[in-house]
């Protein structure tokens, strides 16, 4: 392909194009195909269908999603988005082989609709032009979230109340009532530091959830520990908040304040932003005792409202 090019330079134009002249294709398969609803010809003008008849049609047989440009179609008329394209043989409604065949007649008519965001269900009332309404999805605040345990990785989305119940149930996370909490985090072997995840707990705090981390890696050639929260909302939501986290020993201790991160960003965002508090290795061994046989390293912390 020559240099700028795009992977469907030599794409034929869709058969549904011979509207455009009044001609009715012959092929029986055509007129049976979804693109009867699409573009019928009357007096010789096209007429259009509705915007839910095309709403429909516009949706993938393979991964059931709206299509968007280039929306790809089979010899029969039937489509599929380009995505799947890639992952078939054959046309997935007549098992016709599939060639490069793009669809620009549905491609034109979608341009006309406006459809509402797809989390509409979970509270985005605003309507969007065909194009432009994939990027507002991927941004929208009422979005799925991802699964915010960090122990393995895990491909579970959902509204904040179902990610609760999967948490719990499904990853078995403590759950615990209160706005402060004490943890101790214990290691036999303390000199070696893996990279290592864990959310201890998630905590019910002002009607919302907070996620406690706490992770061992390596910052640059030294081990550390760190320690950090997440709120289970938006970013909008998580600035109400602050919390602090402290650890100690030996009549020393260090501290941290901070507003969690929403769970849009992912735990390792924050670890690398370092948006936390970090204990090194040799500090962490000097609040467990210095003995340097055992990390005993006890974690307290306080949420609370910003305007409290």
């Amino acid at each position: 392909m020559a240099p700028g090019g795009s992977a469907y330079e030599n794409v034929c134009e869709s058969h549904i194009a011979f509207s455009d002249y009044g001609i009715v294709p012959d092929n029986p398969e055509f007129i049976s195909s979804p693109y009867g609803e699409v573009a019928a010809v009357v007096s010789g003008k096209l007429r259009m269908p509705t915007d839910s008849a095309v709403h429909d049609l516009l949706e993938c047989p393979v991964c059931m999603n709206l299509m968007y440009p280039p929306i790809l179609q089979c010899p029969n008329g039937h489509t599929l988005c380009s995505n799947c394209k890639c992952k078939v043989r054959c046309c997935p409604v007549c098992r016709r082989e599939l060639g490069n065949i793009r669809c620009l007649a549905l491609e034109k008519i979608a341009e006309s609709l406006e459809l509402p965001c797809r989390y509409q269900i979970f509270g985005c009332q605003d309507i969007f032009p065909y194009h432009s309404r994939l990027r507002h999805e991927q941004l929208c605040q009422f979005r799925l979230y991802n699964c915010p345990y960090a122990g393995a990785e895990c491909s579970v989305t959902g509204d904040i109340e179902y990610l609760v119940a999967h948490l719990k149930n499904d990853h078995n996370v403590d759950m615990h009532d209160g706005c402060t909490f004490n943890h101790r985090y214990v290691k036999s072997n303390p000199q070696e530091v893996e990279n290592a995840t864990w959310m201890l707990t998630v905590f019910n705090c002002f009607g919302h959830q907070f996620c406690l981390h706490f992770e061992a890696f390596h910052l640059g050639t030294a081990p550390v520990y760190m320690a950090f929260l997440r709120f289970m909302g938006t970013d909008e939501d998580a600035e109400k908040f602050c919390y602090s986290l402290e650890v100690g020993g030996k009549g020393r201790k260090l501290t941290w304040q901070g507003v969690p991160r929403s769970i849009r960003d992912s735990h390792i965002t924050v670890r690398d932003g370092m948006d936390g508090l970090i204990i090194y290795r040799n500090m962490a061994l000097y609040f467990s005792g210095g003995n340097m046989k055992e990390l005993k390293l006890k974690v307290s912390g306080r949420i609370w409202r910003k305007d409290m």
